[in-house]
């Protein structure tokens, strides 16, 4: 893609899932990645196997919790350290935190000031710490911002908060640095696998077979692949724009394919 290799990018929450696919993919892009992730050892263990595939100068990793204060500031300055002004901010870590009436206070503070509060606060640092004015942001939302799911407040209206924060963003950054984000759909990751009864994928054909036009489970490298388009001066005239990866899942109705609803007949 045009305008990705040499530049440098940071992405939160870089050590497994959508996040380490958007790491890979930008590595194979030339671009030299600073990475993040709450587990020291899953974060080393991604560091190694960048490293032996793409070369140890190219991508760097750091421990971090995005609800710290100084978090943003953190990734930021140790960047610039490594490699010099960041072109490119991949917020991607986000508290999987699913409750509703049973949500504590302390629930919603994660659930916002881990989600949409730190994608703000590293949108101003970024902006913040370098000199250059030209760049591009890309935030991870989902389909669980536009839908309703039960017993899932907590996280749907802070996935709901991102598509509000990248237009504010895109506007007052516009012209020149572009602000958007994404919305996949079923992603098959280990928090997926959670969410089974077994672990296994087989166990919810429903995710691929009736919930998605496409009929597939979406893939993280499938997701990473749009995040770095939307990267690349190939997308130099989308900004302020919450782009669907979602195989067609928010064009379905609740009829889904139509494998179990009765249609009224009509000549």
């Amino acid at each position: 893609m045009k305008g990705l290799h040499g530049k440098t990018a940071i992405v939160t929450g870089g050590s497994r899932g959508i996040g380490k696919a958007v790491v890979a993919r930008l590595l194979e892009e030339g671009v030299n990645v600073l990475f993040c992730g709450r587990n020291e050892r899953t974060g080393q263990e991604a560091l190694a196997g960048f490293r032996e595939k793409y070369g140890a100068g190219r991508v760097f990793f750091i421990s971090r919790d995005m609800e710290d204060r100084d978090t943003p500031e953190a990734l930021v300055s140790k960047t610039i350290e490594v490699f010099g002004e960041p072109d490119f901010l991949v917020n991607n870590a986000f508290p999987f935190t699913a409750k509703a009436l049973d949500a504590t206070y302390d629930d919603w503070m994660h659930a916002f000031m881990a989600g949409p509060a730190a994608y703000a606060r590293m949108i101003a640092e970024f902006v913040k710490q370098r000199r250059r004015s030209e760049g591009a942001i890309v935030c991870i939302s989902s389909i669980s911002g536009h839908i309703a799911q039960p017993m899932r407040w907590t996280y749907n209206a802070a996935k709901g908060a991102v598509k509000q924060l990248i237009r504010c963003a895109a506007m007052d950054l516009a012209p020149h640095i572009r602000v958007n984000c994404v919305s996949p759909a079923w992603v098959w990751t280990d928090e997926v696998a959670k969410a089974t009864p077994d672990g296994m994928r087989a166990s919810v054909p429903q995710a691929w077979n009736e919930y998605h036009l496409l009929q597939q489970l979406q893939e993280p490298h499938q997701i990473a692949a749009t995040i770095a388009f939307l990267l690349s001066d190939d997308a130099s005239v989308i900004t302020g724009h919450d782009l669907y990866a979602d195989s067609g899942y928010l064009a379905m109705g609740p009829e889904g394919l139509g494998k179990t609803a009765s249609f009224a007949g009509s000549e």
